[in-house]
This record gives structure tokens, C-alpha cells and sequence, in this order.
């Protein structure tokens, strides 16, 4: 498990960005609405590399709304390539990605480096310690099947999110109306 060159991994929301400000943080990859204002809780962390994507956690296209599209799954991948690069250059590390409230496009972003950094580990695997980073993950499904193709893992990664999606809701129940609200009925219907 080569947990992407870097010794700590974290995913959280926007209200948790405070709280890891004194947790040495040295990477961030930041995935926000377009319209989103600058985070200001950054001004209070240490030095650190910080990326940020902008578009919308949506898997189906809205008016007025940026869908999640390869190039951005791209960037991701880029992050992920720059943090193995620089690894012989540092002891230790500790990457946050965040998002709006630390569940969907981060989550999916973090499997995304994971499965980048372990390209054998098996799919499941990949989704288990995603969990472990975040219990409450669920990943949004158009960037996984970006993922999915960009590393090649032939529509593997996809199948471990229907079973991923799967247990969520067997340990969240929630998700099934939250999800189903929120537009994602379609991921729910994947777990099923």
C-alpha cells in the first residue's frame, strides 16, 4: 500500500477546515462549486500546496450547473503524479481534499489518488480504506467512472461502487432519501 507518498490522508467538509488547521497539513486539493468564494479557514494553516477544482456535485447536467467532467478527474490524477514526485523530497505529509461537506466529490477524488498510487490493489480494498478515511463516503459515480477509464481499471473500480453504495446503505440508511433528494437516485439504483 503506497498511500500516495504521503504518511496522512484526510476528508473532510468546509465547517471541518478549522479544526485541521493545527494538524500540519502540507497538501490540499480543494473540489468547490464554481461560485463558491475563496476558503478563508486557509489563511490559518501552515505552509502547504493547494489545488483547487471547481465544478458541481452532480451526475446528471442541470442549467447553470458545471457537471464534473474528464479534464477535472485529469487534474486529480496530475495532483496525484506531483505528489509522487516530490516524495523523495519529504519525510512525511499529510494530504486533506475536501469538498462542500467532505462526502461526494472529495471522496471521490481521494479513491482516485488511491487507486492512481495502488494501481494493484483490488477495488474493494480501494473502498475500504476509503471508509476508513471517511466513514460516510459516497462517491460521486461520474467522476469514479472517469477514474475508472483514466487508470484503466476496466470498469472495475465502477462494480466496487455498486457494492460500496451498497453497503452505505445498509450501514446508512439515510442515503437512500438523502441521495434520492439530492438528484442521485441513479447511484442509489446502482446499489441495488
Amino acid at each position: 500500500m503506497k498511500t500516495l507518498a504521503i504518511s496522512t490522508l484526510t476528508i473532510c467538509g468546509i465547517d471541518e477546515l478549522p479544526d485541521n488547521s493545527a494538524r500540519e497539513v502540507t497538501h490540499v486539493l480543494s473540489v468547490l462549486d464554481p461560485d463558491r468564494p475563496e476558503i478563508e479557514a486557509f489563511g490559518s494553516y501552515g505552509a502547504h500546496h493547494r489545488v483547487t477544482l471547481r465544478f458541481h456535485d452532480i451526475i446528471d447536467p442541470r442549467p447553470g450547473q458545471v457537471m464534473p467532467a474528464p479534464e477535472h478527474v485529469g487534474e486529480i490524477l496530475r495532483f496525484g503524479a506531483d505528489l509522487r514526485e516530490t516524495a523523495t523530497g519529504r519525510a512525511s505529509g499529510h494530504l486533506l481534499v475536501h469538498c462542500h461537506m467532505g462526502i461526494s466529490r472529495s471522496t471521490a477524488a481521494m479513491l482516485a489518488l488511491m487507486a492512481q498510487a495502488d494501481p494493484d490493489e483490488h477495488e474493494d480494498g480501494l473502498f475500504a480504506r476509503l471508509r476508513e478515511i471517511r466513514p460516510q463516503a459516497w462517491p460521486n459515480s461520474v467522476m469514479v467512472g472517469f477514474a475508472d477509464e483514466q487508470l484503466g481499471r476496466k470498469g472495475r473500480l465502477t462494480e466496487a461502487l455498486r457494492r460500496h453504495y451498497a453497503r452505505q446503505l445498509e450501514v446508512q440508511p439515510k442515503y437512500r432519501t438523502w441521495m434520492s433528494e439530492l438528484g442521485r437516485g441513479r447511484e442509489v439504483e446502482l446499489a441495488l
